[in-house]
């Protein structure tokens, strides 16, 4: 009796610690680096700034302040439109990505392109990311006011729509809290100094934790 015991404890210790280990290895799977790539414009890709002040390099230093180990690639070209972002997506986001900040449009707004066709590639990028199982945080992007006002509804309307329809993260605007101050930007007015990118990283960073949640759930699947 006393052996049948003795036999039935250690069996449960033994089952206790292996169920410890694989929930400790399920943890060490969750705080791995998760790949992400910035696929963006000038805003992201730090125009007028070192690489280490840019947006991709600030967003990886704060994540890793919260504990969060992630590899984030800085693939973002100034001057790049919606349609430049569609046309390189597959070589500036590679094999193994799991996750895409989004953050394409300012461009095309200052060139005061077709809404309707910054919104169709938009919308096909979205789909092609997510036919590779690629999480993504779309930012959103507003049109200078002096486009006018029927510009400026059709295009500032195209991101909460697409993020709708595609069920995405979603930032509404890039930019907000920074946009107009001269404080936060360099002296064009249009891009975000280390002190505007640091503005940006801070309100944005819940969202890309979310990102990352969705991200490693799609992993794990």
């Amino acid at each position: 009796m006393v052996q049948t015991i003795r036999y039935c404890f250690v069996v449960t210790i033994a089952c206790i610690a292996m169920w410890l280990a694989a929930a400790q290895g399920g943890r060490a799977n969750d705080v791995r680096p998760v790949k992400i790539v910035v696929l963006g414009d000038s805003l992201t890709a730090g125009f007028g700034l070192p690489a280490a002040a840019a947006f991709p390099a600030r967003l990886a230093v704060a994540l890793k302040a919260r504990g969060v180990e992630a590899k984030i690639t800085n693939a973002g070209v100034s001057g790049d439109t919606a349609s430049g972002g569609l046309a390189r997506v597959d070589w500036s986001v590679p094999e193994g990505t799991e996750a895409v900040i989004l953050e394409l449009g300012a461009n095309d707004a200052l060139r005061g392109i077709d809404p309707k066709v910054t919104q169709v590639a938009l919308d096909r990028l979205l789909r092609h990311l997510n036919e590779r199982g690629i999480a993504v945080l779309l930012c959103g992007m507003r049109a200078p006011r002096n486009m006018g006002p029927d510009y400026a509804r059709a295009f500032d309307a195209i991101f909460p729509a697409l993020a709708r329809a595609h069920d995405v993260v979603f930032y509404a605007f890039f930019l907000d809290g920074v946009a107009t101050d001269p404080k936060l930007n360099q002296n064009d007015g249009m891009h975000p100094n280390a002190a505007g990118v640091e503005v940006i990283v801070k309100r944005l960073l819940p969202q890309v934790e979310e990102l990352i949640v969705r991200a490693r759930a799609r992993h794990r699947s």
